[in-house]
């Protein structure tokens, strides 16, 4: 009897895990709905955001370009001066003057993981399977009042990003990474709130992220421009000024040609 309660139990909790494992894509469909529809998605060709960052107590001005197929470009000032990471594609580059590094240079290959998973500009949830990547719906949580839905992503790359959607509009409300810097691993928590309607798509225009609950910096958008004109030369490592290249010769007196007399004067 004791074991017949106990299986009679776990059928139905086998059947919602069941249920829930196989709603995943039933989940991402609604966000891809939510955000504006997988047409209006994938219409859009090039996005153009201007923001402001906030960081340790200082504020930079910053603009993002992405342009299709995997094209990123972030600018930001600081200081009077302008630092890039960009993407073409195939190359990830940089120029980043506040540490002495004012010519173009290839990023280390950790760096340039981390721009390339930035230049996917429908994010990794739409058509995940062409992409290589695996999810799965880890559950559902309570966010300070709101029920979201947790899903992890494992990227091709094999690094793992937990996705957090609202229960209730369905909207990406946070996402959990994992970074190196300086040798390091750390985890970052970023937040995504104040979404818009943008040319029919849904898209933040606050974010803010965080390690161990403190915020390390926070993003306002005050545009956002689609499908604007975006050359693809912006997204291209630029050649760097060659300092072999030698100025013109000055004429010297010795070699100058001897000066006749005008045979014309009298």
């Amino acid at each position: 009897m004791f074991r017949r309660i106990l299986l009679a139990l776990a059928i139905p909790i086998l059947l919602c895990s069941l249920a829930s494992a196989q709603s995943v894509d039933d989940l991402i469909a609604k966000n891809n709905k939510a955000r504006g529809g997988l047409d209006k998605l994938k219409a859009a060709k090039t996005l153009k955001i201007t923001a402001k960052m906030f960081m340790q107590g200082m504020e930079a001005p910053a603009t993002l370009m992405f342009k299709r197929p995997g094209k990123v470009r972030i600018e930001f000032t600081l200081q009077g001066m302008t630092g890039i990471q960009a993407y073409d594609g195939t190359t990830a580059w940089m120029i980043m003057p506040f540490m002495g590094k004012t010519e173009a240079e290839k990023m280390t290959a950790e760096d340039a993981k981390d721009v390339e998973e930035q230049s996917d500009f429908d994010g990794p949830l739409v058509d995940y399977k062409d992409k290589g990547h695996k999810v799965e719906l880890v559950g559902k949580e309570d966010m300070e009042g709101t029920p979201v839905y947790k899903i992890r992503v494992t990227l091709k790359s094999g690094d793992i990003r937990d996705i957090y959607i609202d229960g209730e509009n369905f909207l990406e409300v946070k996402e959990s990474s994992k970074r190196k810097t300086q040798g390091a691993e750390i985890e970052i928590d970023t937040y995504m709130s104040d979404y818009k309607d943008v040319g029919g798509l849904m898209l933040p225009h606050a974010m803010e992220s965080k390690v161990k609950d403190q915020t390390v910096s926070q993003i306002t958008i005050s545009k956002i421009d689609l499908n604007g004109d975006l050359p693809d030369s912006l997204f291209k490592m630029p050649a760097k000024a060659d300092s072999t290249a030698k100025a013109p010769a000055k004429a010297d007196a010795a070699t100058m040609p001897e000066a006749k007399p005008d045979s014309t004067k009298k």
